[in-house]
């Protein structure tokens, strides 16, 4: 779920809803059409893991993914796709792994938001950083 990332935006002083939304409705054929998409819809679109990857894209922030846990910093934005096949998204919080080694991600795959270790838990199909 991409309301963890919205939320911590919004905190952040950027509103990543109306940012997505905006880039979409200006650039509608450089998203994704998935869902059978055929219109921009602003309750939703920055709720969509896809949608967020080519705005981030767009807006040159995205890095490259990589296995070395030093490159992922605190407000760094995360997305993978699950062992189901679906994508998911999170953010690097300040929190570091019990061995220290990488930081925590918060996320919420459907149980609430969490801070967990799961950065390397799945395949990482993106990796982003506004700030």
């Amino acid at each position: 779920m991409t309301d963890v990332v919205a939320r911590a935006f919004r905190r952040a002083g950027v509103d990543l809803q109306s940012l997505v939304h905006e880039d979409m409705r200006a650039h509608f054929n450089a998203y994704p059409h998935c869902c059978g998409l055929r219109t921009t819809d602003s309750n939703i679109d920055h709720r969509r893991v896809p949608n967020l990857m080519t705005f981030f894209t767009r807006k040159g922030h995205s890095l490259p993914a990589s296995k070395d846990p030093a490159l992922y910093q605190p407000g760094d934005v995360v997305a993978w796709r699950l062992s189901n096949g679906l994508p998911h998204t999170g953010i690097v919080s300040d929190q570091r792994s019990f061995d220290g080694s990488r930081y925590l991600i918060v996320h919420n795959i459907g149980a609430g938001a969490k801070v967990e270790d799961i950065l390397f838990a799945f395949a990482i199909i993106g990796h982003y950083r506004y700030f």
